[in-house]
């Protein structure tokens, strides 16, 4: 058995890890220069440490592992406490929403509308399984429209870069319905325990998250960065063979036994479009929203917001220009110059994906205009700056169902996709089916 592993991204990194550990063959090829994919931390001249992609991580167990096995522990930093509170936008105004369902009840956030209703959750009966329900859907009829406004929806926007109305249920929270099926009601499976974790610890690493990706690909004994793949053929004998670019030129791989794809599905669809048109084309299909990270630096003291949280989400129907502002300033306060705050903005998604397109210069004066209404920010910004991703995360909509399904049937022609396409969007998600990837491989040998 020998593996190629398409793409240097945490996935790419993480199963190559496994399979070295356990003595199975394999090569990793990573166009880029640079390892890590989404994972990518940028220091200025100016003092920031900023993210460009994932900017903290939840400790997972699988993830703690691999930060252990990296020698990593010693540099793993927790968010601060206030990083607990989050604040969500309503009626033009910042306000804490609560973190458990008990305290949506005693909280003001909501109104006693949306709390009555709330609580006709536990007598409403459970609906037949629809493997097709929208996120938008599944808490429209299970907790009414105000939930799905002002928590659903922004938490949607801020994990998925989404749109409840298109993401679907089963992909994204499988959990939820698997509750209400269970118990007859989600709060009821929840207050019995049924999700199977509690809050788990939020953390960086002291030099960005960015170790975590150098500090794997520096371990690893074959891993060729510099080197695309370029074409994927089939030889007689069933292995495959690569044809690759790279220092030295255009060569062909030997033959694999196997492939394990890391890369995005619209990078992967050409590389399988000879011989499997159909996957291809389903892989083609995904949708990957444009989005940018404007970040934002000011003087303590012309900011009159307190910032004691990880941050702040805006309601689509708030009608904001941004997705919401991460905080990074009261997270990680390390991070930034003495008596500085640092806003770290998203413009785009699926729900605001015309404004994910302006220009740079657009983008940074609708921004710094919307926290100077919303945070009573008095006089310009410190320092601004920008990251854009023509495409961010994968989205878990109608979309996904045929890729998964390309997915796995693609396995029995042994080849294996490991990207957050497949995995899911989280850091910790990719680690873990990185790993079990590995794993099961490994058996086969």
């Amino acid at each position: 058995m020998k593996i190629a592993i398409i793409g240097g991204g945490i996935s790419g990194l993480t199963l190559a890890w496994y399979l070295q550990k356990s003595g199975v063959a394999y090569d990793l090829f990573e166009a880029d220069a640079r390892a890590g994919g989404n994972l990518s931390s940028w220091a200025t001249p100016e003092g920031y440490l900023l993210e460009t992609g994932p900017n903290s991580l939840q400790l997972s167990p699988e993830l703690a592992e691999l930060l252990a096995d990296l020698g990593l522990t010693d540099q793993i930093r927790d968010a601060a406490a206030v990083s607990q509170h989050r604040y969500v936008l309503r009626g033009g105004r910042y306000r804490i929403l609560p973190g458990a369902p008990p305290r949506l009840l005693t909280n003001g956030f909501f109104s006693l509308k949306a709390k009555w209703r709330l609580l006709q959750e536990f007598r409403q009966p459970a609906a037949p399984v629809d493997a097709h329900e929208t996120v938008a859907h599944f808490f429209r009829r299970r907790f009414g429209p105000e939930i799905l406004d002002y928590a659903v929806n922004p938490f949607m926007a801020g994990i998925y870069a989404g749109d409840p109305e298109k993401l679907l249920i089963h992909k994204t929270f499988p959990q939820l319905p698997a509750l209400e099926q269970q118990y007859g009601s989600v709060l009821r499976g929840l207050m019995k325990g049924g999700t199977g974790a509690g809050r788990r610890r939020i953390i960086t690493l002291q030099n960005g998250l960015q170790t975590i990706t150098d500090t794997l690909a520096a371990r690893l004994t074959q891993y060729q960065p510099g080197t695309a793949v370029t074409a994927v053929s089939r030889a007689t004998d069933g292995t495959y063979q690569l044809e690759l670019t790279g220092p030295q030129g255009l060569a062909a791989a030997p033959g694999y036994s196997h492939l394990a794809l890391a890369l995005p599905t619209y990078a992967v669809a050409p590389l399988l479009e000879p011989l499997f048109p159909a996957a291809a084309a389903a892989l083609a299909a995904v949708h990957y929203p444009p989005m940018s990270a404007v970040y934002s630096a000011y003087d303590r003291a012309a900011v009159a917001h307190p910032l004691n949280g990880f941050g702040a989400l805006n309601p689509k129907v708030e009608g904001t220009y941004a997705a919401g502002s991460i905080w990074t300033s009261s997270i990680y306060p390390e991070r930034v110059p003495a008596g500085q705050v640092l806003f770290t903005t998203f413009v785009g998604g699926a729900q605001y994906e015309a404004a994910a397109l302006q220009a740079e210069d657009v983008q940074k004066a609708a921004v710094h205009a919307e926290l100077s209404k919303f945070y009573g920010i008095a006089g310009a910004p410190r320092w601004q700056g920008r990251y854009f991703w023509p495409r961010s995360i994968p989205q878990f909509d109608e979309r996904i169902v045929g890729a998964h399904a390309a997915a796995a049937a693609l396995e029995a022609e042994h080849i294996v996709a490991v990207a957050n396409w497949r995995a899911g969007v989280g850091v910790p998600d990719c680690v873990r089916h990185a790993r079990r990837t590995a794993e099961t491989l490994a058996t086969e040998q």
